[in-house]
Formats: structure tokens, C-alpha cells, sequence
């Protein structure tokens, strides 16, 4: 099986120099690999696409949920070529796989310009002191929303 995990951890470091090489985005590929088989795969796109969610693991997760025709990724591994950055972390949660596997750090990524830190810092401060202003209003009506959610009937859970 080690062989299955190298072969599957090259596809997806294969995967974000083709991304470099054909500047889709920044240097980060990943796959989704379900019973052996990639069931997605993805490279960086936020350049290409102007679309800040276009990471590698996000791309990979919405092609293999695509294929797979499920919204969560039960018994499927996830493969990247970096750690995933807390946006894809919170993305993997979502989609709950078995297990996920990188080859460089955040460090990695930091030293070759891409630096999370901020974020995992903001993650932990009040709103109101966050660099981007944050605050609630409207809470009560907003309220309503997830009352008419927990008494649907027929709601898919999640």
C-alpha cells in the first residue's frame, strides 16, 4: 500500500507543477482518491479563474463530489501537496474523508511566499478586533431561517 500513497502523493506534487507550468495559479495540486482509484484532482486556479477559493484541495473536493455524486467524501483520501491552508481545512471538515496526507508544511509554504499565519491568528480574535471590521445585526431575523430549518421535515442533513 506505501507504493499506492507515493504514486498517489507524485500525481498530486505532479499536479501543482503543471499548475505552475501552465500559470493556472500558485504551486499546489491534490486528489481525491476513493477505493484506489482518484476520484478528482485539481491544481490552483486563483489566478487563472479571479476566484480566491480556487485552491487545489477545493478544486479536487468539488471534482470528485462531482463524480462521486455525494456531497461528503466518506472513505475517499485526500493527497496535496501542501499543507492545507485553514480555508481547505475547513473544507476537508465539511467534507469528511478518511484521512488527508501532504508533502511540504506551512512552513514550506510560508518560506516560498504564501504565509497562513494571519489567518490562524484573526481565526482566534474577537470581532472586534479583527483586521477586516466584523459585526452582527439582524440576528433575530436571521433567527428565523434556522427555525424554519430544524422544523423541515424532509431537510437532507449535513
Amino acid at each position: 500500500m506505501e507504493n499506492h500513497h507515493e504514486e498517489f502523493m507524485r500525481r498530486a506534487i505532479e499536479l501543482a507543477q503543471n499548475g505552475i507550468d501552465s500559470n493556472n495559479g500558485g504551486p499546489f495540486g491534490a486528489i481525491v482518491v476513493k477505493d484506489g482509484k482518484i476520484v478528482g484532482e485539481g491544481c490552483n486556479r486563483v489566478t487563472s479563474t479571479n476566484d480566491p477559493t480556487a485552491h487545489a484541495e477545493i478544486v479536487a473536493i468539488r471534482n470528485a463530489c462531482r463524480e462521486i455524486n455525494d456531497f461528503q467524501l466518506e472513505g475517499c483520501v485526500i493527497y496535496a501537496s501542501c499543507e492545507p491552508c485553514p480555508m481547505c481545512l475547513g473544507a476537508i471538515y465539511w467534507a469528511r474523508p478518511a484521512q488527508v496526507f501532504f508533502a511540504c508544511t506551512r512552513s514550506d509554504a510560508k518560506n516560498a511566499g504564501f504565509d497562513d499565519d494571519m489567518i490562524y491568528e484573526e481565526i482566534a480574535l474577537p470581532f472586534d478586533l479583527r483586521r477586516i471590521p466584523t459585526s452582527t445585526f439582524l440576528r433575530e431575523e436571521g433567527l428565523e431561517v434556522f427555525r424554519t430549518w430544524i422544523d423541515k421535515p424532509d431537510k437532507i442533513e449535513y
